[in-house]
């Protein structure tokens, strides 16, 4: 079963008087890139909350924000910063002797208004019961984004099958023009060599010739190898989670065989048979950069 790297999950809890908020979402990308945001609260338990969302997820461009909801009764109160704001009254006296532009009038208003005067400080501290609700609350957020994954997993395999059936079907629709091809071959060059060159030629070894020239354009071998990469891709799709690497290296042997076909083909219905596998083809590699 195939998971994609798309995905969405959120959860809340209720604790005490807050709820604690954990969201987190994921798209494509060829290892994990995790982003986070979180209350100052948790910030002490950030490394264990990028192990724990790393290890479940393995892949992807993850953004991740945890949060805190007050209640009725808030638990944050706005805080000044005394030794900042006296820090800027003794610049603003400094500035104000050297350049002899008096003090403002509205001293107060200014201070409030400068970087790191005013904050909002949480009055409690991470307790272990809260970390454990939190833990929780983020275990639940992550579940819900691997469903999100599996569903849409799930409508990736169903196209994926569509396009491998489709492939298939493109492939065996070639088989009539193959043999048209090897008659045309043949009468392309005896008529060559009958109305252009007008000479004698022996039959035997013109039929030497043929053999030789239709053996270089065989495409058996091409066509039995792209049919194995077919089937092969689907019971890796089948398998075990986490084949998306995998599939997108099927995908690329399947490039070669089909583009090997198009070189060899000599035909205009067979190489228009080969655009439409290859439309095919770069539809699925398209989509198998989703899959975990």
């Amino acid at each position: 079963m195939i998971y994609s790297m798309t995905g969405y999950g959120k959860a809340v809890t209720q604790f005490q008087n807050r709820k604690i908020c954990a969201e987190i979402r994921s798209l494509n990308g060829k290892s994990m890139d995790l982003s986070t945001r979180m209350a100052a609260q948790y910030r002490e338990k950030e490394m264990e909350i990028r192990t724990l969302i790393s290890g479940r997820l393995e892949r992807g461009k993850v953004d991740f924000s945890l949060w805190v909801e007050q209640g009725d009764c808030a638990v944050a109160i706005p805080s000044i910063n005394i030794s900042a704001m006296q820090n800027y009254i003794e610049q603003m006296k400094a500035a104000s002797e050297q350049t002899g532009i008096a003090m403002p009038d509205n001293l107060m208003e200014i201070l409030i208004r400068m970087p790191e005067v005013v904050s909002n400080k949480e009055v409690y501290e991470l307790t272990e019961e809260e970390w454990m609700v939190a833990r929780a609350t983020i275990e639940k957020a992550i579940d819900e984004l691997i469903a999100f994954r599996k569903q849409e997993g799930e409508a990736l395999a169903k196209k994926f099958n569509e396009k491998i059936q489709n492939i298939s079907a493109l492939l065996a629709s070639v088989e009539p023009y193959e043999k048209e091809r090897v008659e045309k071959i043949r009468c392309r060059i005896t008529e060559a060599l009958e109305n252009r060159l007008q000479t004698e030629y022996d039959n035997n070894r013109l039929e030497q010739e043929l053999i030789y020239y239709i053996e270089k354009l065989d495409i058996n071998e091409e066509k039995q190898r792209l049919t194995n990469h077919l089937d092969y891709f689907i019971s890796t799709m089948e398998g075990e989670y986490g084949q998306g690497k995998k599939l997108g290296f099927i995908a690329q042997e399947m490039g070669r065989e089909i583009n090997t076909l198009g070189s060899k083909s000599n035909h205009a219905e067979m190489q228009n048979i080969v655009v439409k596998m290859k439309d095919e083809l770069e539809q699925i590699k398209e989509q198998v950069l989703n899959v975990m």
